[in-house]
């Protein structure tokens, strides 16, 4: 793998318009658990949509896959999902070294999956190598990864952006001290993910930000980075003029045990508003009856207003962004900001922050959006309840956000380029093999 990178240039060479065989990995699937399960399935789409076999190799919870996207399931011992280990009795399913590993680290209060599906997956793909052309890896960054060079497959990965951004904003909500070490082991693979994602000749990520990010952090050279914006269905996210906005109605995508999504802040937002005018919340993702964001529901007296909705179907979000006023998303950070590019597909007038990349996605303050620094309950508060008592202002917002997203971000534009990747390593490669 070094002798690869050391060899990248930004020439974005290609292997000929053959089409390619394609490896795409993910150590989670599913959609509803989070971004990283959107990039799966609509990235698979586009890329057999370009004429290109595509095999998802994704741990549980499985992704729901387009037509013409081939899945191998890479059972787990799903150690998180709901009854947890012991009411399911997960123990009694060890038949292996990687299970028995996988047990042992949730044991010891560390998140092993994105380590146990790389060994499982690079496990089958050896035996599968005369199968692919390449494997590109969503995010999982396991050890066992770069050495499928050893059996002809190059490696390529995502990285939407560096975990450590998430291990310290967790670190920054508590103080007890034995909190603060369950983070740190919680957090403990991504020392794993930084050591392999420095080692891979070429890492794509999805804004310019996450690229300066992944070089700061996670330590990976400028040069072997390649940016490639994710995107949006322009056909399924859309305006739907004939259903009617409900007044005072405002959506947000946000789990509440994601501190970075920063959805205490809205929350007390949402109250503030309140003292002007009828406002309701609805919140696309998990509640929590423990926690910060449950606590702030309570602190501030907003539970009647708040609304939590979870495991919806992307035509059931496109309705709830057609009935809503505003859309909001209160992000500390994002790498890049599907939520935003979402909504502004469906025409909505969106109030965001400036966390990380959201400018990036929505353009200047005022473009796009209305942007609002982060953590910051009051700025969020003024730039809802503006946009809440200007209709104008709103259909602008709204339609200027569209035509953004129509323009920039596309998952068709986001497989294109990345087959470009794929071809210049697959060259880069074969010049540099004995």
């Amino acid at each position: 793998m070094a002798l690869l990178a050391d060899h990248l240039t930004d020439t974005r060479g290609t292997t000929g318009d053959a089409p390619l065989r394609i490896a795409l990995l993910s150590y989670r699937g599913a959609t509803h658990c989070g971004g990283q399960g959107v990039y799966l399935r609509n990235l698979g789409r586009e890329l057999v949509a370009l004429g290109h076999a595509v095999t998802v190799f994704s741990g549980p919870p499985y992704p729901r896959l387009e037509a013409g996207v081939e899945l191998v399931e890479v059972p787990s011992l799903e150690l998180y999902r709901d009854g947890g280990p012991f009411k399911n009795r997960a123990w009694k399913q060890i038949r292996t070294r990687i299970d028995a590993s996988e047990f042992w680290e949730m044991m010891s209060g560390r998140f092993p999956e994105p380590r146990t599906f790389s060994d499982r997956a690079a496990r089958l793909l050896r035996a599968r190598a005369r199968d692919f052309d390449i494997v590109h890896d969503n995010q999982s960054l396991g050890a066992a990864l770069p050495a499928l060079t050893e059996v002809g497959l190059p490696v390529i990965a995502t990285v939407h952006h560096p975990l450590t951004v998430d291990r310290e904003t967790s670190l920054a909500t508590v103080e007890d001290i034995r909190f603060r070490r369950a983070i740190e082991r919680w957090y403990a693979f991504v020392e794993m993910q930084q050591e392999v994602a420095q080692g891979l000749p070429l890492v794509l990520t999805v804004s310019q930000t996450s690229c300066d990010d992944i070089v700061e952090q996670l330590g990976v050279r400028r040069e072997r980075l390649r940016v490639v914006p994710v995107g949006v269905d322009p056909e399924r996210f859309r305006p739907r003029p004939g259903t009617e906005r409900v007044p005072g109605r405002v959506l947000t995508t946000a789990s509440a045990d994601v501190p970075l999504k920063g959805l205490v802040h809205l929350i007390e937002a949402v109250a503030k508003v309140r003292t002007e005018r009828p406002v309701e919340l609805v919140v696309v993702g998990k509640s929590a009856e423990l926690g910060p964001v449950a606590e702030a529901m309570d602190r501030f007296a907003v539970r009647d207003i708040v609304r939590f909705v979870s495991g919806i179907s992307d035509d059931e979000l496109v309705d709830l962004y057609a009935e809503c006023e505003i859309a909001v998303v209160p992000s500390l950070y994002e790498g890049f900001s599907l939520p935003a590019v979402e909504a502004m597909a469906c025409g909505v007038a969106l109030v965001a922050t400036t966390g990380g990349a959201i400018p990036e996605v929505t353009g200047p303050s005022g473009q796009a959006a209305r942007l609002v620094p982060p953590a910051d309950a009051g700025a969020l508060a003024v730039a809802m309840n503006q946009l809440l008592a200007d209709p104008a202002e709103r259909a602008r917002l709204g339609s200027a956000g569209r035509r953004r997203a129509i323009e920039h971000f596309t998952w068709r534009a986001c497989a294109t380029k990345t087959v470009e990747q794929y071809r210049a390593l697959l060259e880069l490669h074969a010049a540099t093999r004995p």
